[in-house]
This record gives structure tokens, sequence and C-alpha cells, in this order.
């Protein structure tokens, strides 16, 4: 099979010949490195939607400061890099590195005679093994009372000049479904760029546990508001999936010391009723009384509610009352699962990576497309017409177009066969099991034999003469999705690629 990316590389390095010395040369060049980069997901949202402290909680270091200094009025990458430093790229001029500091509110740096509004952006090269995986882009609240802080969130991800964003995927925080929210993922992924997808997008219900009042199953209480949202029609054909995530419990969890479960466990020590009546609300937790009945002191208490959150403490001293946890690191992983950062790593690793095909390509076509599609010289129309071709033929843009219409448009097909086609294109999860909805462990017989009958029943709605073209189109194109499970159906896991 045929490399989508390479032949995409080819098309660059054609019109890279044409545009050499340009302006468009060089774009087209950054376009070419873009395509061998980790994937790029933007961490977008309003503002105080708790973006920064889902970042750390992906990082797994307290990286991205989360107060309202300078820092985060930037556009912020964070990419893998063996030895930490901060480098700021100016509008105009060279990149220069910074003199920066980390302590336990993250990573700190003064741009000396550059103004904010001067900076396109900072990268941050830090040694993380998620950052392997993953560049992440931290974003300003893209509703700042501040037009400018907010603007370099939209143009960023949605330029109003026609470019490609910075971004491959975007993990959209969200407090609750808001009408700006829906604005600004859809101008994220306009559907003239012909390449919108609720592939790219993952919805995040940020400060999960507030939603449940922070009750022990709070997050019950969110999973059931993120399964609702990601019903939502308009909602569906912009995002993947919402998950619930109480960010900063994910964040404590991963920072958890020692002398956190010392004072944790001092706490669960005392009587339990007592304890349970001082962490109604955070206001008690902190004041000097309940403090000085816990033994712990006040400026402690504020420290635990500011990393931890009343739920974080409540899960904990619950969890250590009973003797179900040992150490930091016990106490650590159960409240990293409770936090639901997990699951949304699990998306991104099971959803957007093996995508890594297919969102890179998008993203290089359109960028492409600006170059070659105005222009009236000779190379640039062949080379747009090959582009066309490439898209045409491409069976995993065919795919990813095909689920975008699943979600948006009436393609004639009854609920179970919606169902059906969705499961098909991965739209539940990328895994072959997943995709041809088989147990994980099934046999290689059970699962060539479920993907044949895939491929038969796609292949005979193909032929219905009720059907119309649109119909038509999309069985052919999920008979051609069961056919290419066929023959990768041996091996358990992801086995036949990414997408």
């Amino acid at each position: 099979m045929r490399d989508l990316l390479d032949d995409i590389r080819r098309l660059l390095d054609a019109s890279s010949l044409v545009h050499a010395g340009t302006v468009d040369g060089d774009r087209l060049a950054l376009l070419r490195t873009r395509l061998d980069e980790p994937l790029r997901i933007a961490i977008a949202g309003r503002v105080k939607a708790g973006k920064s402290t889902l970042l750390n909680a992906l990082v797994r270091d307290t990286v991205a400061p989360t107060d309202a200094g300078e820092c985060t009025r930037l556009v912020t990458w964070y990419r893998h890099g063996a030895t930490p430093r901060v480098v700021v790229h100016p509008r105009t001029g060279e990149p220069r590195p910074i003199v920066y500091r980390k302590d336990a509110t993250g990573i700190r740096w003064d741009l000396g005679d550059l103004d904010a509004d001067e900076v396109d952006r900072a990268v941050v090269d830090w040694p993380s093994v998620p950052l392997t995986s993953f560049t992440l882009i931290d974003t300003p609240g893209a509703d700042s009372i501040h037009q400018e802080i907010s603007r370099r969130a939209r143009t960023a991800l949605a330029p109003d000049d026609g470019e490609v964003g910075i971004a491959d995927a975007v993990v959209y925080v969200m407090r609750h479904v808001h009408s700006s929210d829906l604005r600004f993922l859809e101008a994220f992924a306009p559907a003239e760029r012909g390449w919108s997808s609720p592939l790219h997008c993952v919805g995040v219900l940020g400060r999960a546990d507030e939603i449940g009042v922070a009750r022990l199953d709070a997050m019950e209480t969110a999973a059931r508001v993120a399964e609702r949202y990601g019903a939502d029609p308009r909602l569906r054909t912009l995002c993947a999936k919402v998950v619930p995530v109480a960010g900063l419990l994910a964040q404590a969890a991963a920072t958890l010391t020692e002398d956190d479960l010392a004072v944790l466990r001092s706490i669960a020590a005392q009587d339990r009723l007592r304890v349970d009546e001082l962490l109604l609300d955070a206001t008690t937790f902190v004041g000097e009384p309940a403090a000085s009945e816990l033994g712990v002191g006040p400026a402690t208490c504020a420290v635990l509610l500011d990393r931890f959150g009343l739920w974080g403490i409540r899960l904990a001293v619950h969890w250590l009352r009973d003797g179900g946890v040992a150490s930091a690191g016990e106490l650590s992983a159960r409240l990293d699962e409770a936090s639901g950062i997990r699951a949304l790593q699990r998306v991104l690793l099971e959803q957007l990576a093996p995508r890594r095909t297919v969102l890179k390509a998008r993203a290089a076509l359109a960028g492409l497309a600006l170059v070659v599609g105005d222009t009236s010289d000779e190379p640039s129309r062949r080379i747009a017409a090959r582009a066309e071709q490439l898209i045409a033929s491409s069976h995993e843009l065919a795919e990813a177009s095909l689920l975008v219409d699943l979600r948006s448009t009436d393609l004639g097909l009854t609920e179970h066969e919606l169902d059906a086609a969705e499961r098909l294109l991965g739209g539940a999860g990328h895994d072959i099991a997943q995709r041809l909805g088989v147990d994980p462990w099934s046999t290689r017989e059970v699962r060539e034999t479920v993907a044949r009958s895939d491929v038969e029943r796609w292949r005979r709605r193909a032929e219905s003469p009720f059907n119309s073209p649109a119909t038509t189109h999309a069985a052919r194109v999920l008979a051609r999705a069961g056919e290419a499970l066929v023959g990768r159906s041996g091996a358990h896991g992801t086995e036949g690629g990414e997408q």
C-alpha cells in the first residue's frame, strides 16, 4: 500500500522547487518539516477552564503556570527535549533563548525587552516521556477580556487569513457547553477548508469534580453529563468524544510526595464524623478552628486545598481510612485513575495517535492548497491536480470524511447502520477489535469472519437500487474499510498501521 505521507512529501518537494527562494517556498519547507514531527495537540478553551492544569497533568509535571501572569498570555509549545530550555519566537527577528526558573507553580521566564504583544510563541523543551508522543500547545483563554490575548488563541488555531493553524488536533476544555465554545470549535475546523473532522478534536469536561459538588461519586455525575454533551448533535460533528477530567487532582496525583501522604494520613486518623464535617466546604477546611482540630495548621490546609481540591482530599482520606493505600505511589495511582486523566490519555493514544497520518495529511494538503490553489503557472496547476487526485484516491482521507458525514448529513442509513458504520470507521476507537466490535482477545478466525461479514454487508448495501448516490458512496467506503481489516486481523492490538 502506498504511503499517504510519502506522496504528500513528494508533492511538497515538487512545489518547493517551483517556489524556491520565496515566502511560499519557506511555507512549504515548514509544512514538510511538520509532517515528520510528533502530533501537535493544542489545549484550548475559555478563561479559567483549567487548560494549563490539564496540560501539567498530561505532561506529569508542573510546567505550565496556572496563574494570570505574563507567561499565561502567550501561546506556549511544550515539546520533548533532552535538555530543558525556553526559546522565545518574536513576530519579527530571530528566536532567542531566555533565562527561566522552575518552581512548584511551573516554569517562568522574563521576556526582557520584549513585550508579550511582540511574541509569536514561546517554546519549552522539557525531558518528559509523554512529550515524546505529542507536542502540547498551551493557548490563552479564547474569551479573555483582553482582546489581544484572546486573539492569540484564535489566530494560532484558526487564522483569519486562511492560513493553516499550528495544531494538528485540539483538546478543548469546557466547564459546560456554551455557545462560544461551539463557535470556537467551528472556527477551528471550517468545512470550506476541506479538512474538518471530529477526529481531530477531543472535548474535556474540565474541573469535573465540581459538577458533583465534590461528593465521593462526583465523577459518576460528571460522566453522565459528559455523555450527554457527547451526544449533542452540534457538538458531535466537532468532537470525537467528551471526557470528564478533574485536572487539579490529576496534576496533584502526578506530583504527590511522601510528605503529602503523611499530612493526609494525619487528617484521616482524626475522628471520622468531625473530619467529614470539616470537609463539607473549602472555607471551613482552611479556617483556623478546623486546622487546629486537624493538627496540621491553616497554611498546610490551604496548600492541600490548592493542590488536591476538596474532592481529592475527601477521596484520599476515604481510602486511607479503609487501609487500602500503603504508600504514596499507591495513593498517586488511585487518585490518577479517579481523576479521569487516564481515560483522556487512552483517547489520545488510541484515537488520535493512530490517526496521525490523516491529521498530518490534512494540515499539509490544506497548506499546499493555499500555495498552488490560486496560481496560474503550469507547474503549480499540475501539482494542484496531483493533490486533488491524491485526495480522491486516498482511502484514509475517504474514511475520515465519511465519519464527518455520518455525524452531520442524512446518508439514508438506519440507526443500526449508522452505529455499525461509525464503529467500522473507528469512531469508538481505532483498535482493530474495536472497529470490528469483537472481544480484544478474540481469535484470528473470529476477527476475519467478522471483517468478511462487514465487507459483504456493505457491498450488498452499495448495490441496492434504492440508494442515493451518497448512500452508495458511503457503503463502498465502508466495504473497503472492511476489506482493509480482513488481512490485518491476525494480531491483537492496533496492527494494521496508523491511519
